[in-house]
């Protein structure tokens, strides 16, 4: 399912879209946002149930963008996340507030022994490759291509990528892979704002754990005013089969670590 998140920035729109189907209690939920879109991808199952979620919390399904849209929450959108994915348990009482889903997470973490972690050398670009339209080209997608290639035989440390049939390519790579790509203007993208990755080895959780993607990132992002005391983080959020990663602005690593390092012991059974 595709979705439009406007008027949010990258972390509100992850909180924007999991909070109804957290608290919906559905399970095994991939959220991936690209560099142009968000995407849901869920079990076929759960698909009614999901689109009641969002239209309870008030997207709608536009035939024009063949997307679902947030109407209360319109914005120029231009930048983006990378994907999530939430984990909710079917056995076990769902919370029924946002704050309860948070606690219950911090404390799971806590409980199996998940700290989060920095690797200093790694530093990530958020781009994309060009649309084959007017303003790409067929020697653009080439270029992309073989830039792909050399960074797949280099090995590298961190590199996403999303490919869907509407869209052109959405990477998340090393900042190091990016000499990989000539000439530069293939990727699209401030190439100069690079995001810190913070790792959570996500390995010791049972399958049916609760929000995971939801909780962290209602801890981080978590106030959605524009108060201009908001505490609030941007961030993204990348997760694998393993690992969930959150990224952040330099300027906000230290902000997050403490968040994430929080010493509150919620009694949660």
């Amino acid at each position: 399912m595709s979705v439009e998140g406007e008027g949010l920035e990258a972390g509100k729109r992850v909180l924007e879209l999991t909070n109804p189907l957290a608290l919906a209690g559905i399970s095994s939920i991939f959220f991936i946002t690209t560099y142009f879109s968000d995407y849901i991808i869920v079990p076929a199952k759960c698909k009614g149930q999901v689109v009641r979620a969002l239209e309870d919390r008030g997207f709608q399904f536009e035939k024009g963008a063949e997307a679902y849209v947030n109407p209360a929450a319109r914005h120029d959108r231009n930048r983006s996340s990378t994907s999530s994915f939430d984990y909710i348990s079917p056995s076990t009482p769902q919370p029924t507030t946002i704050d309860e889903l948070q606690a219950r997470t911090l404390a799971l973490l806590e409980r199996h022994g998940i700290l989060p972690k920095v690797d200093d050398e790694i530093r990530l670009l958020q781009c994309a490759g060009r649309r084959n339209d007017s303003d790409g080209s067929p020697a653009d997608e080439m270029a992309l291509q073989v830039g792909l290639t050399k960074c797949f035989l280099y090995q590298p440390r961190f590199l996403s990528l999303t490919l869907t049939e509407s869209e052109a390519a959405s990477l998340l790579l090393d900042r190091r892979l990016i000499p990989n790509f000539e000439p530069n203007s293939v990727l699209l993208g401030n190439k100069e704002d690079f995001l810190v990755p913070i790792m959570l080895d996500l390995q010791p959780l049972p399958l049916d754990a609760t929000g995971i993607v939801c909780g962290v990132a209602g801890k981080l992002a978590g106030d959605l005013t524009d108060s201009p005391l908001s505490t609030a983080i941007d961030i993204s959020y990348l997760s694998t089969a393993r690992t969930g990663t959150v990224m952040v602005k330099e300027k906000d690593l230290d902000q997050a670590m403490d968040a994430l390092r929080t010493e509150e012991k919620p009694d949660v059974k």
